[in-house]
């Protein structure tokens, strides 16, 4: 890689395991028209107690096969270090070499005793760093607008500087619709020494009442003025996906502008409104 590429802006998709047979049918159609504008890769997510765990195997081993580089999810919560290592081992002989750690949730229903041997996703880096030392790149999770359960922003960022620390190698933020909360927690994390890139993630508005149960639950921030605006759109959904659009579009270009290393878009295993953003921002395959 030579230094204009190392400066070059990273753009990469996450999608999610099909459930169904005709669910797996169209999230291939989706990848390949997603990945004819050469992301630099394409993450797959693992539900929470590891309850997609086959599933995001499968996912990721099917884009191994097409030639395209691929980012498991790989959750501590509900594993044990004989589960994680082989999991590990199993990437590795697929030729990944990135993992996207994470702590993860327990699924609903189950006590904080089935959390397993890993309480936090600083211990999951260390233990991958241990068990491979340079073989992976480790991506990580950071919150700009700080995670629902860390009692203030200034203990999320001391979190989130641990799990550096531990050694990640770069992070991905949850969604957010404020660039200066982006930028602010950058600011706040350089200040701490923690120099890994930071790549904003980036969730195209398609569903309002979608986005407002997972905004809600994750703790990101749809701003009162875009809600009051979506909420009047009703079930107006072609004036709705094109405020929304413009709403991105706009955030993505503050990004840019400002000096994101990147973007990673949260497709929701959609094409369109992903790769109709990325041709309004110009960018090139």
């Amino acid at each position: 890689m030579n230094a204009t590429d190392q400066h070059r802006p990273a753009f990469s998709f996450e999608l999610f395991p099909p459930k169904t047979p005709e669910g797996s049918a169209k999230l291939k159609t989706v990848i390949a028209e997603l990945a004819a504008v050469a992301p630099e890769f394409f993450s797959v997510t693992s539900g929470a107690g590891g309850s997609t765990r086959a599933g995001t195997f499968e996912t990721v081993a099917w884009l191994r096969r097409q030639g395209l580089d691929t980012a498991p999810h790989l959750a501590c919560i509900g594993s044990n270090p004989d589960e994680v290592r082989a999991l590990l081992a199993g990437y590795g002989a697929q030729g990944i070499h990135r993992i996207v750690a994470l702590r993860g949730d327990l699924p609903s229903g189950t006590g904080t005793g089935s959390a397993g041997a890993f309480r936090y996703a600083n211990e999951l880096v260390e233990f991958i760093r241990a068990e491979h030392a340079a073989d992976f790149h480790i991506e990580v999770a950071a919150y700009p607008e700080y995670h629902p359960q860390a009692p203030n922003p200034a203990r999320d960022l001391e979190n989130f500087k641990r799990k550096v620390q531990a050694g990640a190698d770069s992070a991905i933020t949850q969604y957010f619709y404020n660039a200066d909360a982006y930028f602010g927690f950058v600011d706040a994390a350089r200040t701490l020494g923690v120099e890994i890139p930071i790549v904003p993630g980036i969730m195209p508005i398609t569903n309002y009442t979608q986005l407002a149960r997972f905004s809600d639950a994750c703790g990101a921030e749809i701003p009162r003025w875009a809600r009051r605006r979506l909420e009047g759109y009703g079930d107006d959904l072609e004036s709705l996906r094109a405020f929304g659009h413009e709403v991105v579009l706009r955030l993505c270009r503050n990004l840019l502008d400002g000096g994101a290393p990147g973007l990673h878009f949260y497709t929701m295993n959609q094409s369109g409104p992903t790769l109709r953003l990325w041709a309004d921002l110009g960018l090139s395959t």
